[in-house]
């Protein structure tokens, strides 16, 4: 994720003006939220949280077939 340095926040302001955050994400789509000059909290459209967050069939497999083959021996002597 590229920050783009106008969606900076620090907490303070997103503390006493949140609203003023909700509207920059709208149009921005993400806001950053500083604390202490330290990017802390990402804030970002719930639309694109949910593409983002969502794993393809393909994800989930290529994850499995990696689980099960660290753990095999596991598995077969689950399966006694």
């Amino acid at each position: 994720m590229t920050i783009n340095v106008d969606n900076l926040v620090s907490i303070s302001e997103a503390n006493q003006n949140f609203s003023r955050v909700a509207r920059l994400v709208d149009e921005k789509g993400t806001a950053i939220i500083l604390k202490n000059n330290i990017p802390r909290y990402v804030l970002l459209d719930y639309s694109l949280f949910q593409k983002n967050a969502t794993a393809d069939d393909a994800d989930v497999d290529t994850v499995a077939a990696q689980i099960l083959t660290k753990h095999i021996k596991a598995f077969e002597e689950l399966a006694k």
